[in-house]
């Protein structure tokens, strides 16, 4: 593509000069250059060649090459889709925390005039490959293309991230675009989708995925070809029926070729006050500047926090957070060589568990030390623990985690602020959602409110190849500056260039002279990675696998309650309990007394987790309670009970989003109505940031019952965030 007239607009409003494509950073401001780089969606897009421009009017995207577009002015908001227009891309909104797989809406296109007028969508951050001149760009291989020549446990970590993503997209009703070879990228160890596709009338099924990946059986490594065929015919014949089975399965297989995966893992962490700020309110484990190897440490375990609360507060409320999670993952950490067999699911709850105690003991001091409203101390938290191929991520707030290979960087967190919870709930476009008031405040932190009313976001990654992950404060991340800086600065850590030393250095020297507004704190944990393909053959075995692994049909995907790399999940206080399916005296019989005391064992294993770890909205693996139980306790409505929104609801005519509060001040007969009574409810300010004002709301019993799942019933004996 030639254009040597086309130029690249500033963003920066007070500048917007115009610069070569080939610039990082304006000549006039140094202000730096994003590249959006957009995929065109419609396989009928054929507008202009490469590098004419288009716009509505405005010159705006250049055409890099056949549905790939480039925003020469991303200084300016995107045309934003109608609001009765949402419906079409909501899968994409939903499906925000996935975006590690999934491209995002950047917004649309209208071109032509009249009644010709099509509109386009726009989707961002698409598998494309570009070149050091920026004007090519071309998409990343497919998977059916790059799939032979893969290394056995890179083959199976694929399907493993299909499997993965089967529910969600189900869910969505966007299950079929796993099921196209053509949308099925890769960039690297990343299976990434070029957009969605949305289902028929029938949704797919597992037996349909079965089926597909028998398509890659010819030319998967031998010595797991047999365990792949397995899996597929038990797919096709019904025997795994779910994804939660599926992955189990699928988690075999890694752990068998992890033994032939020698991997080095080092973890160094620093922190800075910055030029600007007088103290320090940060926080991170291990203490700044220690250097950590696993091996021969045993330990392995990476903690960022950013403290919240004015003087002595944030400062106070970051080391409580620190020192309590290292108590409660002592254990953990403490695996010995690695112990591949643990339960994910499980760990998981571990971690979420962890960050729940440390919430509740700076809530406890907030409570002692008398701090209401914006006196209460709180911190955000991100960590990081790696067990053998495996690393899980946890966090709270808006510290972050970014995932940087020799291909990509990428932010593996969604920040719990409210522009990210209004793209989650499909209320708004990111860019949209960025132009609000008050878009990057925080809709949690640790420390603000019991754990009732706290989702942590728990996330395990496989890794087969050398990588960085690097958690940091927003003093670093503010601005894009990892996004910028990631190949000249963490990228040589990746091909021996550098330390890991280094590299902190350099990245808290750009928080401070490129931001400077705050502290900054940053934990990398890099990973060297040896794999050698194993001499035996591994194979499938399902036999071990609960009954009771997923309570539902993978066919059916509205009742998706259990999803294993849980993306939002919320911590329920002790009383708040799962019952779990009870067990006929007879199975016990029958499977004899070594599989009744292994099963006795897990039981009480999970008894012991508390609080109880539930799948919560507002993402789409919500586990309600069926529409009779709800009835049954609407009819005991009583003052001082809670109802809780488990998605957005409509109220009198006003929208509530989820996760909002309101407590019944009152409930009486109206004689008006057929004694049919109303009832009145107040809105807990606390539970909901981002509504500002306390409201009371009045309607009839019968608008409650016609909510029926999309609301829970708290009675006054239970914890509440309106308390």
């Amino acid at each position: 593509m030639e254009n040597d007239a086309v130029t690249l607009c500033c963003p920066n409003e007070y500048c917007q000069s115009a610069n070569p494509l080939t610039h990082k950073f304006c000549q006039q401001c140094s202000t730096p250059l994003p590249k959006r780089y957009l995929w065109a969606v419609g396989n009928d897009f054929n507008f202009g060649h490469p590098g004419s421009i288009l716009g509505d009017g405005s010159n705006r995207y250049l055409v890099i090459n056949k549905s790939i577009l480039l925003d020469i002015k991303p200084g300016l908001l995107p045309q934003i889709p109608e609001l009765d227009d949402l419906e079409k891309i909501r899968p994409y909104l939903k499906l925000i925390p996935y975006r590690l797989h999934i491209p995002q809406v950047y917004g649309i296109l209208n071109l032509g005039n009249g009644q010709s007028k099509t509109e386009i969508l726009l989707l961002e951050r698409p598998p494309l490959i570009t070149d050091a001149t920026i004007t090519q760009a071309n998409l990343c291989s497919s998977l059916d293309t790059v799939w032979s020549a893969a290394s056995s446990i890179r083959q199976i970590h694929w399907l493993w991230q299909l499997a993965n993503l089967w529910q969600p997209l189900a869910i969505e009703g966007v299950g079929s675009s796993l099921l196209d070879s053509y949308l099925l990228r890769v960039e690297g160890v990343l299976i990434r989708l070029l957009e969605l596709r949305f289902d028929g009338e029938t949704p797919p099924t597992l037996s349909q995925l079965g089926e597909f990946w028998l398509k890659l059986l010819k030319n998967a490594k031998p010595n797991i070809a047999p365990f792949i065929q397995q899996v597929c015919e038990f797919l096709i014949q019904g025997e795994i029926n779910s994804s939660e089975q599926l992955i189990k399965v699928l988690d075999q297989g890694l752990n068998q070729l992890e033994k032939s995966q020698t991997t080095t893992i080092k973890i160094y962490t620093k922190t800075d006050s910055g030029p600007s700020r007088p103290r320090n309110e940060d926080a991170c484990y291990p203490a700044a500047d220690t250097l950590i190897t696993k091996p021969p440490q045993h330990n392995a375990l990476a903690v960022v926090c950013d403290g919240i609360g004015g003087h002595e507060g944030g400062n106070v409320a970051s080391n409580l957070a620190i020192e309590t999670i290292q108590q409660q993952i002592k254990e953990l950490t403490s695996v010995p060589k690695d112990n591949i067999d643990i339960d994910p699911s499980l760990l998981l709850s571990d971690l979420e568990r962890a960050v729940a105690t440390a919430n509740d003991k700076i809530s406890q001091r907030n409570d002692s030390e008398h701090r209401q409203g914006r006196q209460r101390m709180g911190t955000t938290i991100v960590m990081a623990l790696p067990i053998a191929h495996e690393i899980y991520i946890t966090h709270v707030g808006d510290s972050r985690a970014y995932w940087i290979t020799r291909h990509s960087c990428h932010q593996v967190t969604l920040d719990d602020d409210v522009a990210s919870r209004e793209v989650r709930l499909g209320y708004a476009l990111y860019r949209e959602a960025l132009q609000h008031s008050g878009s990057g405040s925080l809709v949690q932190a640790l420390g603000m409110s019991k754990s009732t009313s706290l989702h942590p976001t728990s996330q395990r990654f496989i890794i087969d190849e050398d990588a960085v992950f690097l958690l940091t404060s927003d003093g670093l991340s503010d601005f894009d500056r990892v996004e910028e800086s990631w190949e000249t600065e963490i990228l040589p850590l990746l091909s021996g260039k550098t330390s890991i030393e280094n590299v902190a250095q350099r990245l808290i020297e750009i928080a401070n002279t490129k931001n400077g507004h705050d502290n900054v704190t940053i934990a990398l944990v890099h990973y060297n990675v040896k794999y050698s393909e194993p001499d035996i053959r591994i194979t499938a075995d399902i036999s071990h696998l609960l009954a009771d692994t997923e309570l539902y049909s993978s066919d059916d995907p509205n009742n998706g309650e259990s999803f294993i790399n849980n993306q939002k999940t919320q911590v329920i206080s002790e009383n708040k309990t799962i019952k779990l399916p009870q067990i006929p005296l007879q199975l016990f019989v029958i499977l004899g007394l070594t599989l009744l005391s292994g099963l006795l064992g897990y039981w009480f294993k999970l008894q012991l987790k508390s609080p109880t770890i539930i799948i919560s909205s507002p993402t789409p693996f919500s586990s309600q309670p069926p529409p009779s139980a709800i009835q049954r306790t609407l009819d005991n409505l009583s003052p001082n009970w809670v109802i809780q929104a488990n998605s957005s609801i409509t109220l009198n005519k006003q929208p509530f989003p989820a996760e909002s509060f309101f407590q019944v001040i009152e409930k009486k007969t109206n004689p008006n109505n057929g004694n049919n009574p109303d009832v009145r409810l107040r809105l807990c300010e606390k539970s909901n940031p981002a509504l500002e004002t306390s409201q009371i709301v009045q309607l009839n019993f019968s608008e409650l019952q016609d909510l029926g799942k999309d609301i829970s019933i708290l009675q006054s004996n239970q914890p509440s965030p309106c308390e």
